[in-house]
C-alpha cells in the first residue's frame, strides 16, 4: 500500500525552520510571513501527534522525533530541486555515443579529449573503437567519425579532416650509421608497411611512394606489414624501420619529437577524408551538437598547426 505523504508546504516549512531554528529567517526563505510558518508547523504537529520544537532560553530546539526526520527530509528535498532543476533545463545530454576507427580514436581523438571533458563536465561521451558500416540513428550511436569518399546515403555528412600520408621513424634512425637524407637511402632501412583496410585507392603504397620520387634501389615488397595503423605508428617509434604513414595519426608523435619526418616535402594529399557522419532521421541532441562543435575547432587548429610547421 501507498502511505499518505505528509502536507508538502507543512514539510517545506519544517525543513527550512530545522535549519534556521528562526521562524522569521524561515519566513523571509520560503517568502512568507513568520505567522505562515508558525500555523504550518502546528499543522505538521497536529497530524503526527506530537512536537517538532521546544522553546528554551536558547531558542528554539528540535525535539528527538524532529531530529530524527530532519536528515531524511533535507535529503528528500534536495532530490526534489534536482529533478526540478533537470525537469527546467534538461542537461545538455548525459552521454554521446560515438563510433570511430580504433587508429583514429587512440592516435587522434584521444589525446584531445581531456580538452572536452574540461569544457563539458556535464556531457560523458561513450566510444566505441571500430570499423563497422555506420549505425548512427539506429540507436547504437549518435554520431560516427568515418575515414573514406564521404558517401553516406541517408545520414548528415560534415567534412572534418583531409588526411595525407608522409614517411615517419625514430629519430634514432637518423643518428645510426646510415641516416636518411634521400629516398634512395631507404634501400638501408626496413620499410614498415599500413596493411589497414579502409578501401582507400588514393592512398600510395611504397612502391607507389618510391616510384614517384625515382628511388630504385629500395625494395618495396620487404619489410614488416601491420594491419592497424597505429601499430604500424608504434613500430616506427620503436626504431623498427621506417613507416609511410597518415599524418594525422603521426602528428602527436611528431609534434613530441617521439617521431621525425625524413622527408618533410615527401607528404601526400589523399582522395579520402574523415568524416562526421550523424543520423538524418533524428535531430541531434544539445549534446551532440557540442560534441560536433567542439569536433570542428579541434579539426581547424590541427590545420592550423600544420601550416605552421
Amino acid at each position: 500500500m501507498v502511505r499518505p505523504l505528509l502536507p508538502l508546504n507543512a514539510l517545506r516549512a519544517f525543513e527550512s525552520a530545522s535549519r534556521h531554528l528562526n521562524f522569521s529567517r524561515t519566513a523571509d526563505e520560503l517568502s512568507v510571513t513568520p505567522g505562515a510558518v508558525s500555523q504550518q508547523i502546528r499543522l505538521l504537529e497536529e497530524i503526527i501527534g506530537g512536537p517538532l520544537f521546544t522553546r528554551e532560553a536558547r531558542g528554539l530546539q528540535l525535539t528527538e522525533l524532529g531530529r530524527a526526520a530532519t536528515p531524511l527530509l533535507r535529503e528528500g528535498f534536495e532530490r526534489l530541486m534536482d529533478a526540478s532543476a533537470i525537469l527546467r533545463e534538461p542537461p545538455l545530454n548525459r552521454t554521446v555515443a560515438i563510433s570511430v576507427a580504433p587508429s583514429f580514436a587512440s592516435k587522434w581523438l584521444m589525446p584531445r579529449m581531456d580538452d572536452f571533458h574540461a569544457a563539458h563536465p556535464d556531457i560523458e561521451v561513450w566510444i566505441s573503437a571500430d570499423m563497422e558500416p555506420v549505425t548512427v540513428g539506429k540507436g547504437k550511436v549518435d554520431l560516427a567519425i568515418r575515414y573514406g569518399p564521404g558517401d553516406y546515403p541517408g545520414h548528415v555528412v560534415e567534412r572534418l579532416l583531409t588526411e595525407t600520408v608522409i614517411p615517419v621513424c625514430s629519430p634514432a634512425l637518423m643518428a645510426a650509421p646510415h641516416p636518411i637524407r634521400t629516398a634512395e637511402d631507404l634501400a638501408r632501412h626496413t620499410l614498415l608497411h599500413d596493411m589497414s583496410e579502409d578501401g582507400d585507392a588514393s592512398r600510395p603504397d611504397w612502391a607507389m611512394w618510391l616510384k614517384a620520387r625515382h628511388a630504385s634501389h629500395a625494395d618495396a615488397r620487404r619489410g614488416s606489414r601491420f594491419d592497424q595503423s597505429s601499430m604500424l605508428i608504434e613500430a616506427a617509434a620503436a626504431g623498427r624501420g621506417v613507416a609511410l604513414a597518415k599524418r594525422s595519426l603521426a602528428q602527436a608523435d611528431l609534434a613530441t619529437g617521439r617521431l621525425v619526418a625524413p622527408f618533410p616535402d615527401g607528404s601526400q594529399v589523399l582522395g579520402f577524408a574523415y568524416f562526421v557522419v550523424m543520423p538524418r532521421d533524428r535531430p541531434a541532441s544539445p549534446g551532440t551538437k557540442a560534441f560536433v562543435a567542439w569536433l570542428k575547432r579541434q579539426a581547424i587548429d590541427y590545420d592550423n598547426n600544420l601550416d605552421q610547421l
